[in-house]
């Protein structure tokens, strides 16, 4: 499974970057595969160990802010690994062929 989740702390003032990346080093500390950009982290694995790193990582947001605000998607599709570099592999592939019908 796949996972693309956002956690916000609310209530700190505008600069969230250190609250963020609080929830970052949660994810990079787990092992997961995992890849953070400007709106969202994404990490891969099973279920329960997915959203364990998940929780833990809302909770040391939590732990520094009054309130936050939390955004989750998921890939669920059993027996499939290395998603998290095979699909963007796949769009890259198709981006580098010939357009079809110019």
């Amino acid at each position: 499974m796949i996972v693309a989740f956002s956690v916000t702390p609310l209530g700190v003032g505008e600069e969230v970057g250190e609250y963020v990346a609080e929830a970052v080093r949660v994810v990079r500390e787990s092992g997961l595969p995992n890849r953070t950009d400007a709106m969202f982290t994404t990490v891969e694995g099973e279920w329960d160990e997915v959203m364990d790193v998940v929780r833990r990582a809302v909770a040391a947001v939590e732990a520094r802010a009054p309130r936050v605000s939390f955004i989750l998607k998921a890939d669920i599709r059993p027996g499939v690994t290395d998603a998290l570099t095979s699909k963007v592999a796949t769009v890259e592939r198709h981006l580098a062929a010939p357009q079809s019908g110019a």
